[in-house]
């Protein structure tokens, strides 16, 4: 494998355990969301990231932070979950809302 062809492996996903690699279907993600004081920030798949703030509002995340344990929990993050399990790592599902604007990702 050449350098420029070498992927970083991040460790697993916090949300759904599969690995991370380094690239465009990774994001990073505030538990503590930065409207409520959030700075630290967390590596996730693009995909779980998404989900998440698909389910969740601003204070439920506040609320839970760093907990994944419990946001796995929520029935709709567990049902995602075992969906995406079956996912390669590199998975990135873009978004099909129309007329959106489009989804930022921190770098």
């Amino acid at each position: 494998m050449t350098k420029e062809n070498a992927s970083t492996n991040l460790g697993p996903c916090p949300l759904c355990g599969r690995d991370m690699i380094d690239g465009p279907s990774v994001e990073r993600h505030h538990p503590m969301p930065k409207s409520r004081g959030g700075h630290e920030t967390v590596a996730l798949h693009a995909v779980c990231h998404r989900m998440l703030h698909k389910v969740f509002s601003e204070k439920e995340l506040e609320t839970f932070a760093l907990e994944f344990k419990k946001l796995r929990a929520h029935p709709d993050m567990a049902k995602f979950v075992a969906w995406v399990a079956k996912k390669p790592p590199e998975f990135c599902d873009p978004p099909r809302t129309k007329g959106r604007r489009p989804y930022h990702r921190s770098r």
